[in-house]
């Protein structure tokens, strides 16, 4: 029983990471999309299709984006302005992405801490060169829906709650601060 209950959680963590993956990568085709139509790429659904796709490799994948766009503004003979400016979306891009957008949607599926998302990939890029940087996200989010769920066994007298609409495991509601426990303003 204590097996399934594990597997139940680990599954649903993952469950959890998936969607916020697959969210980031809508995010991600859209701002390529907006960046490539206004630089007058050719075939921007394509590239940014593509770059949404190739976000699932954590890492590697953005910059993989990058080439087809300009392959296809080699051969069209763009200006160097365009170049600059494929260049300049590329950073502002994987900027927000790595910086904003991944840690927020880990935040708010896994309740995983910012700071968390943001040094672990770090830590074990350097242990693990390339499988630390793949397994730091779906670790994460395993990591902390495990911890939720132990706390949350704690608190309810060792029973876990599980969500009645099919969404795994109910989480606690997140600490308050203790200026907002203590009713003082």
């Amino acid at each position: 029983m204590q097996s399934q209950y594990q597997i139940h959680v680990t599954l649903e963590a993952l469950r959890r990471w998936l969607i916020a993956q697959c969210v980031d990568s809508l995010l991600v085709s859209g701002l390529w999309l907006i960046a490539l139509k206004l630089l007058h790429v050719p075939w921007p659904w394509l590239w940014a299709l593509l770059a949404g796709a190739l976000q699932f490799i954590p890492h590697f994948g953005p910059p993989l984006s990058l080439p087809g766009p300009a392959l296809a503004m080699l051969f069209t003979g763009a200006p160097l302005e365009n170049w600059l400016g494929l260049l300049g979306a590329y950073a502002a891009i994987a900027v927000l992405d790595n910086l904003i957008l991944q840690p927020l949607l880990m935040h708010r599926a896994n309740r995983v801490p910012l700071w968390a998302s943001l040094l672990l990939p770090i830590f074990l890029g350097i242990v693990l060169p390339f499988w630390g940087v793949l397994l730091a996200a779906p670790l994460l989010a395993i990591f902390y829906a495990h911890r939720g769920a132990s706390t949350a066994k704690a608190n309810e007298g060792g029973v876990q709650k599980f969500s009645s609409e099919g969404k795994g495991v109910v989480l606690p509601p997140e600490k308050q601060r203790k200026s907002d426990s203590s009713g003082r303003h």
